[in-house]
């Protein structure tokens, strides 16, 4: 999800903060807006007191959500009790644990499968208990009719170690349950940042799965963040569909998917819309925000390898039992769906990989003037105070709806890469060349050493960011250079002109907000200059700047406009041999070569 500008409490989830508990302390008080009056015909689905299948949560009156160890038993129980039913291991966790998947399905080999996971962020477990819900109904409630023309294969929690750490002060800002997991894994890697560069092994397990299956639809299922609204059940896809890089899948979702659910959950009483991403939670008059997504996040990931992903965001501020009892009617209308739409869904899938495009969007920036507007956004009223503790103005919810017209704030492109021909990736590199294997992306080895016209990239200064999920990212500017070398045997190639070559180029492009450069897999560019006697590189660089006119002129600018650059006389040395034409092989030199 996206979390704007949100008050500390949730801020302290966002960065995957746990806040010591003492056993037996106090929960936290409530200070949650009031709760705007629901009914729909979908508390029809919740079970009696004396159904014999009725789910955890059903019988707690969605007051709790089960532990993981006791929703593997409910549904063992399950699976015992019916032929539908299939419980399987498909990975372990950071901490152990097993991670289990459902599949229900009549046994019918080759039917198209729908994907859906729940617990991503283990504090937005509304996914979970819809799903048992749903699946208690497919195996004793009659509705096996949902798997004449599909398979539903469900994984009820996929980040168990964080699931298992719940607490009344995770999550904060989500009413209900009463105690919640952590958004971060046992190592508080975000997971919905973990798709390019797949560090966990809960995500490389969902991948794997990913690649076996290969869904006709990806359903993941979270909660949002952001601002008081009437909406209830809201969801997207990657770029709001209109950003997608892979346009057939996205034109089925926007005009198949996003109708049809919409349809199910008003008849079913809720109040869905698409997500709507706000540009600041304390003024969301602002606008929402569309935009392009990269592979870190599901939704992202879906669209780079052709699969039809919806990223499900129910409202942090409605009650638990509302977001599931929706939650439950969109995976039921998304069943229905894929089962219609199959062949179509096919179609698009192969349309998307059969695409080649040769240039990858690597940058942009907010439009200047509104792409569309949301006549009548169904909102909540605040009003604002001034915190004793913060010393600033807050809000404070009211529960009064509102309406008022919203303002759609797209995306202009800022940098765009022509991809090459392939990426050569030097045998050395073997957390970039697993990653690969992970994703499934083609490469074969260079058999023989000759020489190649290739584009060598060089990095300008590099520097480190701020370290978050597990990596600390590099930021850098490029310099590109057209120049024939001998490329070694050994060297790894992989071909653009692949079904995964955008997700190729997302990862191995150096200006791609998801490379494996930005996610800090190459540390070596962060390197001091190796280092030799003043009296040797002063006179070099001195050589250097005579004879280079532009350069010369660059450094100029840069020592008139930066007093500490000027005062520094190690960076000026540094940031000469830097744009020396290879002065020491390999340093400051991208290690992936681009074959033109």
């Amino acid at each position: 999800m996206t979390l704007t500008k949100l008050p500390f409490a949730a801020a302290l989830v966002a960065a995957s903060i746990t806040v010591p508990v003492q056993a037996g302390s106090s929960p936290p008080p409530a200070i949650l807006p009031p709760e705007l009056p629901w009914s729909g015909a979908s508390e029809k689905l919740i079970a009696g007191k004396d159904d014999p299948w009725i789910t955890p949560a059903e019988a707690a009156g969605f007051a709790t959500t089960p532990r993981y160890a006791d929703v593997r038993a409910w549904l063992e129980k399950l699976q015992a009790a019916s032929p539908l039913i299939h419980l399987e291991t498909f990975g372990r966790t950071g901490e152990g644990r097993d991670m289990i998947m459902v599949r229900a399905g009549k046994g019918a080999p080759g039917k198209p499968v729908v994907l859906v996971q729940a617990g991503i962020h283990s504090g937005e477990i509304d996914g979970k208990d819809a799903g048992l819900m749903l699946l208690r109904d497919i195996a004793m409630g009659g509705k096996d009719g949902l798997l004449d023309k599909v398979d539903l294969v469900f994984v009820p929690v996929l980040n168990i170690d964080g699931h298992e750490r719940a607490s009344a002060w995770n999550f904060l800002h989500v009413r209900g349950p009463a105690e919640k997991g952590t958004e971060g894994n046992a190592r508080g890697i975000n997971l919905n940042r973990d798709y390019a560069k797949v560090d966990a092994p809960e995500t490389r397990a969902m991948i794997a799965l990913l690649r076996r299956l290969d869904p006709v639809l990806y359903v993941d299922c979270h909660v949002s963040g952001g601002f008081d609204m009437q909406y209830d059940i809201t969801f997207t896809y990657a770029g709001w569909g209109r950003y997608a890089r892979h346009r057939a899948t996205a034109q089925w979702l926007e005009t198949r998917f996003g109708p049809n659910v919409t349809a199910a959950l008003q008849k079913a009483g809720h109040v869905p819309t698409i997500y709507p991403s706000p540009i600041d939670t304390r003024e969301p008059q602002r606008g929402i925000r569309q935009s392009p997504e990269g592979p870190r996040y599901s939704t992202g990931y879906g669209d780079f390898i052709g699969v039809p992903t919806v990223l499900v965001e129910n409202h942090m501020l409605k009650p638990y039992r509302q977001r599931v009892l929706g939650t439950y009617v969109l995976l039921e209308a998304a069943l229905k769906l894929a089962a219609r739409d199959a062949s179509e869904i096919d179609r698009a899938k192969a349309a998307d990989r059969a695409s080649r495009p040769d240039t990858l969007l690597t940058r942009w920036q907010p439009a200047k003037n509104p792409i569309d507007w949301v006549d009548g956004f169904k909102g909540v009223a605040f009003e604002s105070y001034t915190s004793p503790a913060s010393g600033r103005r807050e809000q404070r919810w009211t529960g009064k709806s509102i309406s008022f017209r919203m303002p759609v704030i797209g995306q202009e492109p800022v940098e765009i890469v022509t991809l090459p021909q392939a990426w050569l990736i030097p045998a050395a590199q073997t957390e970039v060349i697993d990653r690969l294997k992970v994703h499934g992306i083609a490469f074969e080895p260079i058999a023989a050493e000759r020489e190649r016209r290739i584009d060598r990239v060089r990095v300008l200064e590099a520097k480190a960011g701020r370290a978050h999920d597990g990596r600390v990212p590099v930021e850098a500017r490029f310099q590109h250079e057209t120049v024939t070398q001998v490329v070694p045997s050994g060297t790894l190639r992989v071909p653009a002109d692949q079904p995964l070559g955008l997700l190729a180029a997302a990862l191995l492009e150096p200006e791609s907000q998801d490379s494996f450069l930005a996610w800090g897999f190459f540390p070596e560019v962060l390197s001091s200059r190796p280092g030799s006697e003043d009296f040797v590189t002063a006179p070099i660089a001195d050589a250097f700047l005579a004879r280079d006119a532009s350069a010369r002129a660059e450094f100029a600018a840069k020592l008139a406009n930066e007093p500490a650059f000027a005062a520094d006389a190690d960076a000026r040395i540094a940031w000469l041999f830097a744009r020396m034409k290879r002065p020491i092989a390999g340093f400051q030199d991208y290690p992936i070569l681009r074959e033109m």
